[in-house]
């Protein structure tokens, strides 16, 4: 098992400058985003907007983008109110440039110990008594809130429609929708794992499926991705970053950065809940590699597993074809401290024969490194310098460690030898 700005908006000010258009359904604009408590509508059509213009009507923050794709994500604080109900993951999707989604995560088994808005810090005894209050009542939130969401929807669009939504049998969920000119708004509560709200093109949630791009254009993508740099590191870019939060949702986040990596589209809460997460976080690999394997099999790639040491010459194989790795180790807070604190100074590096040998303690020092069992995690390798023996690492705990360089030595002194790669 692995563990590890104010938000509400004036909305009465915010909807001066568009008119209440009647659309289809008798719903107006008005209606979506009084509905919303937000002003996610401008005009009939968000499938034509920017995803930066929504997010930043939105208020929420970029957290990833390549040049397909983008994501903004918002963590509110207390007190936030999205559709009547407390969110606690906002989430916009983009694709070349345009909005492709909106996810929002409500009561959860995820965030569950942020459920009694407990602040950072010791916990004193009444603040741990409201935890387990929150954890053992979390279930509850989920009915309440989806009761509060489908009674909200329902006064504006009216009764909705069951039906299911995602590929795969673990990862499908059972929703009840509302469509509205082309857009589908989906309430889904599946096993009591988690409240989430989601707006898709209605294609989408009819079941239509992005091209598969050929193995071919997808060789030509995937090399183009590959920086080689004059210091010698070779690294795979344009990977999505995804901020897993205040939870330990390191395996399902990591594992929706390569799967939007290579084109297929996921959320973290889904894969969580394929995977068997805890409650707060901790994830069975074997669970959510059965859960994910479909989905990448349905998209036309395969997934590779792999055993063994960590070495440039092994980790080289995937990333010269411009192969991310999801590579299951320990954290070891000393070891994870000075890797940061040292890739903040490599940046500054221009003479890497004097680096090297500014290395050489470290990893004699490697041999100390003492890990603990329970410190199971899963981040991503995404690049190796042959000359300095370092490989470069992107933990799903937002932009600051999309890529940190730890030495081959540290490196195979807290892994767990497990490696998984979503091949073609």
């Amino acid at each position: 098992m692995f563990s590890h700005s104010p938000f509400r908006r004036n909305l009465a000010a915010l909807a001066v400058g568009f008119c209440a258009i009647t659309l289809s359904r008798g719903a107006t604009i008005e209606d979506l985003n009084s509905a919303m408590g937000a002003v996610v509508w401008d005009d009939e059509n968000l499938w034509d907007d920017a995803a930066s213009d929504v997010a930043a009507r939105l208020q929420w923050p970029k957290e990833s983008e390549t040049p397909r794709d983008s994501s903004y994500r918002l963590y509110p604080p207390p007190g936030s109110l999205m559709l009547g109900a407390r969110p606690y993951s906002l989430a916009l999707y983009g694709e070349d440039g345009k909005i492709a989604g909106i996810s929002m995560v409500f009561a959860n088994k995820g965030d569950v110990e942020g459920l009694s808005d407990l602040p950072d810090g010791p916990m004193d005894a009444n603040a741990a008594r409201q935890t387990r209050k929150a954890i053992k009542n979390f279930k509850q939130q989920i009915d309440a809130d989806e009761k509060t969401i489908v009674e909200r929807l329902t006064a504006h669009l009216g009764a909705p429609t069951s039906g299911s939504f995602g590929q795969g049998r673990q990862t499908r969920e059972q929703v009840k929708r509302w469509d509205w000119n082309g857009h589908s708004i989906l309430v889904a509560a599946p096993r009591g794992e988690y409240l989430a709200v989601r707006i898709v093109p209605q294609d989408v949630a009819d079941g239509a499926r992005a091209a598969r791009l050929p193995e071919a254009e997808l060789r030509t993508e995937l090399a183009s991705r590959i920086e080689r740099r004059p210091n010698g590191d070779v690294v795979v870019t344009q990977i999505p970053m995804v901020d897993q939060g205040p939870k330990g949702f390191c395996v399902p986040a990591t594992w929706e950065r390569a799967l939007r990596y290579m084109g297929i589209p996921a959320d973290m809460y889904v894969l969580a809940m394929a995977g068997n997460t805890g409650v707060g976080g901790g994830t069975s690999i074997s669970s959510i590699i059965a859960g994910a394997k479909e989905l990448v099999t349905r998209a036309g790639r395969r997934l590779d597993e792999e055993r063994g040491p960590i070495s440039v010459r092994s980790v080289a194989k995937s990333i010269d074809k411009g192969l991310p790795i999801m590579w299951v180790m320990h954290v070891e807070e000393e070891t994870n401290r000075s890797v940061s604190l040292r890739s903040r100074e490599r940046q500054h590096v221009s003479d890497m024969k004097a680096w090297n040998e500014q290395l050489a303690p470290i990893r004699k020092d490697a041999r100390k490194i003492k890990v603990s069992r329970d410190t199971g995690h899963v981040c991503m390798i995404i690049g190796y310098n042959a000359d300095t023996n370092e490989i470069a690492i992107s933990d799903s705990w937002g932009p600051g460690f999309a890529e940190r360089w730890i030495t081959v030595e540290e490196a195979n002194a807290i892994s767990q030898g497990s490696f998984l790669i979503v091949n073609f």
